[in-house]
């Protein structure tokens, strides 16, 4: 058998128990997208008071940098489910790529604060559409192996976290900050010539569908209004926004409904038992990794007083528990099957945050906070690959796009929308305990607060299928074919 047997005519590989060696190719390439949106990101966040300082700009104004790079990139994301059925997962990525990598020529151009600002939301635009193009790529090229693949390929973004401070402090002692922006440019260039060469042509399966604008008018405002909300909860045009945003996803759920297949995005997709117990799991296993990472720094440096160079370091293990995992979940799937790998995960990092209770009423000790970290990554990375595996798996292949656009609006809403329920909790409690020296009781309705998210994240995952099978039988034909 050679090795073009087991691809098809789109240049995907078949669905069989051998990995064919394209796939590989396929992800790494794709990988490109994330890392190189993830990287970017996490630099420019921890280069924000550099920029301030050497554009002459208060730190107010600057911050906009980093928010509206994420509102435009929110304001854009519903549309990518559409542009793949409409131009192809093939093309939409190389423009995408091309659209980043100019407007990070432009941002390194940038002669003032509001020049900056306005760059990265264009830049935010090709990011927002870049943003679900792997988990779709990898799903339609490793199938039911996708939990085996992608633990080995999201490695690299896992540790752009790490890799990004370190990048932006080299370039902020020898060179201008415009290189924390030029330094894309190789990469760009590189990643857009490996897609052309590896990335197979899909252009076959695009269909002329119709754009869906008043759906893209209800709900693209409503999740940028929910970003911004979420953001400035205690200010009164904060709540105005989530209540606004509110009033609009609700309208974009009735229209949705009563547009069926030719709504913006499919709610009937929501109708499979599978996938909508899988898009559950991901809000919420989204939104307590998110509200985790803002707790366990502010306790750190409000309540125990450590500086942000030592939070650095202690938070490390973490990261290292996430990627001591990864390259594990296809093998423990394989295995144990989706159902038992997510819930232990879930059940694992539930575990790991009840020590946080104790050090809030006891204070810091390391030897309690470092196990708890390491087994809080190694859990947080069992749960995400095996739920979104399984919400892949269980719709048609001609649905992908919009079950990948789906899945990435659940997830970014998982993530505000904890974070500000855990942080409006604990500002509520230490504005109560004003005047005690240090305000640990605080910190523990916050942390028993995110445990309770947790054990709801583990119900959730106890709600998905034992094993990957065929495409769930509620979801076969909820997505009719437009052509």
């Amino acid at each position: 058998m050679n090795e073009q047997s087991d691809v098809v005519a789109d240049g995907y590989p078949r669905e069989t128990d051998r990995l064919d060696p394209s796939v590989w190719r396929i992800c790494s390439v794709a990988l490109f997208g994330s890392l190189l949106a993830q990287l970017d990101a996490t630099i420019v966040n921890v280069s924000l008071a550099s920029l301030a300082k050497d554009l002459g700009s208060s730190l107010s104004m600057i911050q906009w940098v980093t928010s509206g790079y994420l509102l435009a990139l929110t304001l854009v994301l519903p549309l990518n489910g559409w542009l793949v059925d409409r131009i192809g997962a093939k093309a939409l990525y190389l423009w995408c790529f091309s659209a980043f990598t100019l407007s990070s020529a432009l941002c390194g151009l940038a002669w003032s604060a509001s020049s900056l600002i306005a760059f990265r939301a264009l830049q935010g635009i090709s990011g927002g559409l870049l943003a679900p193009m792997m988990q779709m790529m990898a799903a339609r090229a490793a199938g039911r192996h996708m939990a085996r693949v992608m633990g080995y390929v999201v490695l690299p973004i896992l540790l752009a976290p790490f890799l990004g401070p370190v990048i932006a402090g080299a370039i902020l002692k020898y060179a201008s900050w415009r290189w924390l922006f030029l330094v894309n440019l190789p990469v760009g260039v590189l990643a857009f010539s490996l897609a052309v060469l590896f990335l197979p042509s899909d252009k076959h399966e695009t269909v002329r569908r119709s754009l869906d604008w008043i759906g893209l008018g209800l709900l693209s405002p409503a999740l940028v209004l929910f970003l911004y909300g979420s953001q400035r909860i205690g200010e009164a045009i904060g709540r105005h926004a989530l209540l606004a945003s509110v009033v609009l996803v609700s309208a974009f759920l009735w229209w949705g409904k009563r547009k069926g297949d030719r709504a913006l995005i499919d709610l009937r997709l929501f109708k499979g038992k599978v996938f909508s117990a899988s898009a559950i799991t991901q809000f919420l296993s989204n939104g307590v990794q998110f509200a985790g990472q803002m707790l366990v720094p502010v306790f750190l440096i409000q309540a125990c007083g450590r500086s942000p160079a030592e939070m650095g370091w202690m938070l490390a293990p973490l990261g290292l528990g996430m990627m001591v995992t990864y390259p594990w979940m296809g093998a423990l799937t394989q295995r144990f099957g989706i159902r038992r790998v997510s819930a232990g995960g879930a059940l694992m990092v539930l575990v790991a945050t009840l020590p946080f209770l104790y050090l809030a009423s006891s204070g810091l000790d390391l030897f309690v906070l470092m196990p708890a970290l390491l087994f809080r990554g190694m859990g947080q990375s069992a749960i995400g690959l095996p739920s979104i595996s399984a919400a892949y798996a269980s719709v048609e292949r001609r649905a992908l796009p919009m079950a990948t656009t789906s899945l990435n609006i659940v997830q970014r809403l998982g993530g505000p929308t904890l974070t500000t329920l855990c942080a409006t909790i604990l500002e509520w409690r230490l504005r109560a305990q004003v005047g005690e020296p240090v305000a640990l009781n605080a910190y523990d309705w916050a942390f028993l607060l995110l445990c309770a998210l947790h054990a709801l994240t583990f119900i959730a995952a106890c709600r998905l299928p034992r094993r990957i099978g065929h495409v769930d039988e509620r979801q076969k034909g909820s997505t009719r074919d437009p052509r």
